[in-house]
């Protein structure tokens, strides 16, 4: 069966009853499934556990199917848990990845509308920034009373369009997809409205005359800024296929923004429940990376437990020996982990096709890194196939997050601590230009985000495995000052996807009302 004819086996419960089982009283319905969250009383401290994986490859690791299937689980052993989940953004879900809400009997729902326009936050964020853009233009064509020299700020659409990847609309600009936008990492990192007014206003929009950085609230537009951004700001309540509670909210990219769920949503979770099950897009060398650098940093989350995902597929993907060449990847991933102090339970997202020869290898492989190994099958089983993880949770005892590098250590430092501790370079190498841009960014005490491939540890989707004594070139470097971030790019990274050659918009199509064709 599809995914689309699974969930029509299950029958959704009102979303009135799911607030009601969390003692939620503040909220507003959209529909009788989904509804946004005004505010909670519970006072909970709910112990948060990341679900990442390795490099993705075209086999797909299955994060949030495996993240869905360890909140079933635990709910279905008694345990309070809640999971939170980034939004899908639709250029994926129109392109070659499609919708992002599970797969099997471990599933969100309802699935077609939170893969489409689900409560319409991403149309919130996508006018919001264009508005920027359209109030910065329109100072210049006035007069230009901010002797803007050169604008730096950037449009957005969440439709993959590569055509708007360069643009010349009186200046040289581009398009970004709305999940790498600015917008949406400040509207996920934002701990309330007070804090998302001042990043906001705190964005750079431009350079001016003298140089000088200028910045959004010079424009005086932040208040129809915040406006856009109000109802979109609260969390948003849905339900698995077993009615357990899901809170689905914001939605970085993690290979360019920092992959992770809003804030305010991972904070409310904590005050409803003792677990808190969330996820980091693509390989942890991406989303986890900057789950911890980014995101528990600023928050003082010190996490329970990251669930390493590999599958058989991902691994043999990287080689045609598991053992050589699939493997090792494996190992840099639980190698990095192990760098931020992290309790590890690795997990093998079982297929019905896998051979045992191949699952006891994994087994022994990580058996040499003396962290817990555990097989899932909740895309196959739902809330029983994720069990042995649960179990393997219970037994955490919490560690301290530690991090790599101090926010006021040298910028330059910091760019060479993460390219050789998390992506093995040997080298980092630094154009004249690039150390330019250090120099003026050096006031600016931010971590640091990378933004390359996800198919690699490196900046070469090329080199699989654990590639190592490499040279590492930065691209360009940019701050992103309303986010309180400095992205760092590597390689021939783009931040406007474009389609394939037979895009999933082709098989997406409404039959007698009902919506087919996103999985």
């Amino acid at each position: 069966m599809t995914d689309i004819e699974i969930t029509k086996k299950y029958k959704m419960k009102n979303i009135e009853d799911i607030c009601g089982k969390l003692n939620i009283t503040d909220y507003d319905l959209y529909g009788k499934y989904k509804a946004k969250i005004n505010r909670v009383n519970s006072k909970n401290n709910g112990e948060v556990v990341l679900v990442t994986a390795i490099n993705p490859t075209p086999y797909g690791e299955g994060k949030t199917t495996v993240a869905i299937g360890i909140h079933d689980a635990l709910c279905k052993m008694g345990k309070s848990s809640m999971l939170v989940l980034r939004e899908p953004s639709m250029g994926p879900v129109f392109g070659i990845k499609g919708g992002a809400t599970g797969g099997g009997y471990s599933q969100i729902v309802p699935m077609e509308d939170i893969n489409l326009h689900f409560t319409g936050d991403f149309h919130a964020i996508t006018s919001a920034n264009n508005l920027i853009s359209a109030c910065i233009d329109n100072s210049i064509y006035f007069g230009n009373p901010l002797k803007i020299k050169k604008v730096l700020f950037e449009r957005c659409l969440d439709v993959n369009d590569r055509s708007l990847r360069y643009v010349n609309i009186n200046y040289d600009t581009k398009f970004n997809i709305t999940a790498a936008s600015e917008i949406m990492a400040i509207f996920c990192l934002s701990k309330n409205m007070e804090d998302l007014r001042n990043r906001l206003d705190d964005i750079i929009i431009g350079v001016n005359k003298d140089d000088e950085f200028v910045y959004l609230k010079e424009l005086n537009i932040t208040g129809s800024l915040v406006v856009l951004l109000k109802d979109a700001f609260k969390p948003n309540l849905v339900q698995t296929l077993y009615n357990n509670p899901v809170i689905v909210h914001g939605g970085p990219f993690a290979n360019i923004a920092h992959g992770c769920n809003s804030v305010v949503a991972t904070n409310m979770a904590k005050n409803l429940s003792d677990y808190v099950i969330t996820e980091a897009g693509f390989g942890s060398d991406a989303g986890a990376v900057k789950f911890f650098d980014i995101k528990c940093r600023d928050n003082k989350i010190d996490p329970l437990c990251v669930v390493l995902i590999c599958t058989v597929r991902a691994l043999k993907y990287n080689g045609e020996d598991i053992l050589k060449d699939g493997l090792v990847n494996l190992g840099v991933h639980i190698e990095n982990m192990k760098k931020f102090n992290q309790n590890i339970i690795v997990t093998l997202n079982k297929f019905s096709d896998d051979k045992e020869e191949d699952i006891e290898a994994i087994r022994e492989y990580v058996k040499e890194y003396y962290v817990p190994f555990t097989i899932n099958t909740a895309y196959m089983d739902g809330e029983y196939g994720a069990k042995d993880i649960a179990l393997e949770i219970l037994k955490c005892k919490k560690k301290k997050l530690n991090l790599l590098y101090n926010l006021n250590d040298n910028l330059k430092d910091k760019i060479e601590i993460m390219c050789k501790e998390i992506c093995r370079c040997s080298e980092v190498i630094f154009t004249d230009k690039i150390l330019e841009k250090i120099k003026r960014y050096s006031k600016f005490e931010y971590p640091i985000c990378i933004a390359k491939t996800q198919y690699s540890i490196s900046d070469d989707p090329k080199k699989l495995g654990a590639p190592k004594n490499y040279s590492l070139y930065i691209k360009d470097i940019k701050v992103n000052n309303g986010a309180k971030f400095i992205t760092v790019y590597l390689g021939n990274i783009l931040t406007m996807p474009g389609l394939s050659k037979k895009p999933n918009a082709c098989n997406i199509d409404l039959n007698d009302n009902e919506i087919v064709g996103i999985f």
